[in-house]
This record gives C-alpha cells, sequence and structure tokens, in this order.
C-alpha cells in the first residue's frame, strides 16, 4: 500500500486529520451499532453533558509497521479493560470490551495509507475517546454517549524523547484522596494543564506530583508514569491508588523481569528517597520510556547519576526491549501484538 506523502522526520506530536474513524451511540439503554464513518467533528446541543459535568474518558494506544512489513497494534485488550473501568467510576456506560478491540482493529486498518514505515521512528496514535452526548443540565449523567475512536500518525512526545528531561516537583495536586486519579478521565488532565503550562514557562519539561494526603510519596507526572532504578539494578516503580495504572508501565515490569531478569519492586517512594537513584524515566504509551536526569525540589536540584546528556543503561536496555517487541524485531508474548494488516 502507498503511504501517505508525509515527510516522517519532522513529523511531532499533533494532531491530523485522517481519512475514517468509528462512532457508536448509547441511548435507551444499549449500544447501537457502530461502523466506520468520514466525519471528523462532534455534533452536539449545546444542553450535552460533556460541557456542564465533564462526563468525558479516553484512552491512548499505537499501530506500527513492524520489521517484518506488518501493521499491528499493541495490547488493545487492556486498554478496553481500562476504559470500562474509567466508564464505570464516571457513572458512563462501558463500550463492550471485544467490540473497543474491533473499532481499533477496522480504523487503523480504514486508515493503513497514514501508518508510518517501519524505520522512521514514528507510530500511528489511536485516541478512543467517550463523551457524554445527551442534554444534560441537571446534576446527573448524561441520557446518551457517544464513542469515538480516532487516528493520527505522530513522532516523539517529548522533543528529543532520548534526551534525559528536567522535571520539577509541583506545588499542585494532580488527584485528591479517594478521587479519580486511577482512571483516564479528562478531567484529571484538566487539572493539571494550569500546572503544567506553569512548569513549561519555568523551562521544565513536566511535573512530578506527590501523593495528595501526606506530599510525601512520589505518584506520577501529568501525562505519565514515572520509574526509578537504584544502585543495585532494582527497578522502583511507585505505587499508589491515585496512579494511572500506565499499560506501558505494566508492559515494561514483564520486560524486566522475563526479558531482562531484572528484580522490580511495586512500592510506595518517598521524596527523600530521589537521591539514592542512579536513573529515573517517563513511561506511557506516547512518551514509551523517556529519561529524566534532573528534578528540582523545593529543597533543590536532584540530578541523577545517568545524567543530562543519555539514558541510562537500565532504561535504555528496558526501552529497546520494548519498542523491539513492538516493532517486530523481538519476540512478542504471546497475546501482545494484535496483527491488523
Amino acid at each position: 500500500m502507498e503511504k501517505k506523502n508525509i515527510d516522517w522526520a519532522k513529523l511531532g506530536f499533533g494532531y491530523t486529520k485522517t481519512d475514517s474513524r468509528w462512532q457508536a451511540e448509547w441511548k435507551d439503554g444499549e449500544w447501537q451499532e457502530g461502523g466506520l464513518i468520514e466525519d471528523a467533528e462532534f455534533h452536539l446541543p449545546e444542553s450535552a453533558c460533556v460541557f456542564h459535568y465533564s462526563q468525558s474518558c479516553f484512552e491512548g494506544l499505537k499501530a506500527y509497521t513492524t520489521k517484518q512489513g506488518d501493521i499491528v497494534t499493541f495490547r488493545p485488550d487492556l486498554n478496553a479493560e481500562r476504559m470500562a473501568n474509567t466508564c464505570r467510576r464516571l457513572a458512563m456506560p462501558a463500550y463492550p470490551q471485544d467490540e473497543f478491540v474491533r473499532a481499533v482493529v477496522e480504523t487503523v486498518r480504514a486508515n493503513a495509507a497514514w501508518v508510518p514505515p517501519y524505520g522512521t521512528g514514528c507510530s500511528l496514535y489511536i485516541r478512543p475517546v467517550m463523551i457524554g452526548s445527551g442534554p444534560q443540565i441537571g446534576v446527573a449523567p448524561a441520557p446518551s454517549y457517544m464513542f469515538r475512536v480516532f487516528v493520527m500518525p505522530v513522532g516523539a512526545y517529548f522533543k528529543g524523547a532520548v534526551k534525559p528531561l528536567k522535571l520539577r516537583v509541583s506545588e499542585y495536586d494532580r488527584a485528591a484522596p479517594h478521587g479519580t486519579g486511577h482512571i483516564k478521565a479528562g478531567l484529571n488532565y484538566a487539572m493539571s494543564l494550569y500546572a503544567t503550562m506553569e512548569a513549561h514557562e519555568e523551562g521544565y519539561a513536566e511535573n512530578v506530583y506527590l501523593d495528595p494526603a501526606t506530599r510525601t510519596y512520589i505518584e506520577e507526572t501529568g501525562g505519565a508514569n514515572i520509574i526509578f532504578v537504584d544502585a543495585d539494578n532494582t527497578v522502583v516503580v511507585p505505587k499508589s491508588p491515585s496512579i494511572l495504572p500506565s499499560i506501558t508501565r505494566r508492559s515494561l515490569v514483564y520486560v524486566a523481569e522475563h526479558y531482562l531478569g531484572l528484580k522490580v519492586v511495586e512500592r510506595q517512594v518517598a521524596l527523600d528517597e530521589l537521591k539514592g537513584f542512579k536513573e529515573c524515566a517517563l513511561c506511557g504509551t506516547a512518551a514509551v520510556l523517556a529519561p529524566v536526569g534532573q528534578i528540582d525540589t523545593k529543597d533543590g536540584p536532584i540530578q541523577f547519576p545517568s545524567g543530562m546528556e543519555k539514558m541510562g543503561e537500565i532504561s535504555a536496555r528496558l526501552r529497546e526491549t520494548l519498542t523491539g517487541i513492538q516493532m517486530g524485531e523481538i519476540e512478542a508474548p504471546e497475546g501482545w501484538i494484535v496483527k491488523i494488516a
């Protein structure tokens, strides 16, 4: 198949309108049959619940062209499961998980010409989204919902993603105790935007958020989970009920243990432990794994021994192995890769 005429080397992480998207509607107490459409616009009444009470959630995953020339996607069943969990927390009807995977596959297949070629370092980003589309002025769930999957070709989330980033510990909270930090709700990201823009203005790539109850434990950043490597090469993963369960993080944990033979510990990580780690990295669908060289705290900057010039050894091995699995260069665990075309 002939690919779109795109300068892949200059592609950033942003929206590009592609040919087709999947849409389905929930009304009268059930999901209607979904299908592919060409209209890239939502058509909603001014009274739509999403505008007033923020009933919205989304997912993010990617499709790739492998070394063998196949178009594949990575663990879409886990995205389907996570979105279903999010919907339940937001009093929204979960889209059937098998239909979610079908929608992803059909949307990518319909936009195959937009999937970047192997070796470009780019991918096709897949964005499933659900909103409360029906009219609702009283404080209550919407009477109807819209589910959509759309896609776009993207480059790296962070410019120069393998060059270490500088972060800061935020004075703001990302989530409330017993709140919605563990689900992928649009409202969580709206809460972080002011702090994110402030961080960017001050020269930081991202904020590090602390636990909302005691503000002593590290949780995650505004758009990605965070992991550490200690002096013994143990991968340390922060654990908290208000951290979003990243599919990339879950996959990296498996890679660390089963491919690289590393020890992994998931536990609470105190802020005052930062100086004891030799590597730090952000992980998520968009970033995959991006190294962190420095985190600024109110008591001063903390620089990791891995430095600001290159990715640490363990982080590099984790990234190379996971991307190798995604690109068909390394054999994947059963069920991780779904072939589309």
